[in-house]
């Protein structure tokens, strides 16, 4: 099951995403599916023309983040393994959804995308085992941690870095069915492929990340975790389109703005 976030110019609504052919629709929901239960309403809206896809969730509580989870990607940056998750936090102010800008603060001249696993937290969790973990997950959607590098290694920590507005897009909807043990996750910057790995490769697996995130503060509905990236991350400016994708989920583009 796909649940998408979508708007036709009214306030924000929730559907399940169907595919017949080449044409995809929603059917609309009653509700948010994260806090009550969504039946159809029977209403179905062809995407397309009109319709504009949203973040599929605008976490309540936090965007928990996990840096240096693939050993390529920290190899890349010239740092060594953690022996623990190595957790920070993005603010859900820097959510965007599919297709809006990301907007470059003037503060920063170096900025690059990091297409992730994002996993959405169904149900309040708090120190469960990584046995019990994928329980609490309502599904899956994609994430780019876009990053002020710059910032990132003068600030001496990542607030500012990872956390400003526009920084988090997800999307395009939360897949429920997938399985995150083994997927390919890329990104491209006009169409030039960049990254290319496996989740298979994560340092700390889905798992493992919910249980010991779950030691430290409990997640909420709604909350997402940002699983780590792959090596090939690069700078991006004013006028490029990031496009990140997970198999079996779905690819998501944003394009840049860097305001004059």
């Amino acid at each position: 099951m796909r649940i998408a976030r979508f708007t036709t110019g009214d306030d924000p609504r929730f559907a399940l995403v169907q595919q017949e052919g080449d044409r995809t629709y929603l059917a609309v929901l009653g509700g948010d599916p994260l806090y009550m239960p969504a039946m159809p309403t029977g209403e179905r809206v062809e995407l397309g023309d009109g319709v504009r896809l949203l973040a599929p969730v605008i976490p309540r509580s936090k965007v928990v983040c996990v840096g240096r989870n693939y050993a390529d990607h920290a190899a890349e940056m010239g740092n060594e393994l953690p022996t623990s998750p190595m957790l920070f936090f993005k603010p859900n102010t820097a959510v965007v959804g599919p297709d809006d800008l990301v907007v470059l603060p003037d503060w920063t001249q170096e900025v690059s995308y990091e297409a992730e696993l994002a996993v959405v937290i169904s149900k309040v969790c708090k120190d469960v085992t990584p046995e019990s973990a994928l329980s609490y997950v309502l599904g899956y959607t994609v994430a780019n941690d876009v990053t002020a590098r710059d910032a990132q290694r003068t600030d001496g920590q990542w607030a500012r870095a990872k956390g400003f507005d526009t920084s988090c897009p997800l999307g395009p909807w939360i897949d429920t069915d997938v399985d995150p043990e083994d997927l390919a996750v890329r990104s491209r910057v006009n169409g030039e492929l960049k990254q290319d790995g496996r989740t298979r490769d994560l340092v700390f697996d889905v798992p493992f990340l919910i249980s010991y995130i779950s030691e430290a503060m409990t997640l909420l509905p709604g909350d997402v975790i940002l699983t780590g990236t792959p090596a090939g991350v690069g700078r991006v400016d004013h006028g490029d389109r990031m496009e990140v994708e997970v198999e079996g989920i779905g690819a998501m583009s944003n394009p840049v703005l860097r305001r004059r």
